[in-house]
């Protein structure tokens, strides 16, 4: 008698073990989820800003159509993209797009001057910065997931549940690179 119920004893420590560590790795999952979906607001909001900046620029820089139509292209790509690795790959690119839009508003001072050019670039570097923080409350979380996924027993649980690992929201190669000063 005492035997079956040491044997329950432990199958119930089994099940509770299994249970918690099920409800883990999906708490985890929903705030990767819930991350990843922070980004894409911020992103949205981005995506927006770009139609009324590039309209604002053009007014003053009828001539330098290659530049919108860059950024315009990598609005549409970062849009579209599906994979987290092909949707981190799109949005420094857009960025960058962004930068060369700017720099050519460097060689308008009437545009520099225009209230409304000054709030949509306010605005979209607000909306830079918060998806800079996003990225990393994301990552955060992945790296969190990741972790509970690769460390024992959860991995065994999370194996025969088929969880897998998410990745990381990075930086582009260019955006690693030194910054060159010159004077």
């Amino acid at each position: 008698m005492i035997g079956v119920l040491i044997l329950i004893g432990v199958i119930a420590i089994i099940v509770i073990a299994i249970i918690t560590m099920y409800n883990g790795l999906i708490t985890l999952k929903n705030r990767v989820d819930e991350a990843w979906s922070d980004i894409d607001v911020q992103l949205k909001r981005r995506y927006d800003l770009i139609p009324n900046l590039i309209n604002t620029v053009k007014g003053y820089a009828a001539h330098e159509k290659e530049v919108f139509e860059k950024v315009t292209q990598a609005r549409t790509q970062a849009m579209n993209a599906g994979s987290t690795e092909e949707k981190a790959q799109a949005e420094n690119m857009l960025s960058g797009t962004l930068k060369s839009l700017f720099a050519v508003s460097e060689n308008y001072p009437d545009l520099k001057a225009n209230q409304n050019f000054l709030e949509l670039q306010r605005e979209l570097s607000d909306t830079e910065d918060k998806i800079m923080a996003s990225r990393r409350f994301y990552n955060g979380n992945v790296r969190d997931f990741n972790t509970k996924l690769q460390v024992f027993p959860t991995n065994m649980i999370a194996g025969m549940l088929k969880f897998s690992a998410r990745e990381f929201f990075e930086a582009d190669e260019k955006e690693k690179e030194a910054v060159k000063v010159e004077f």
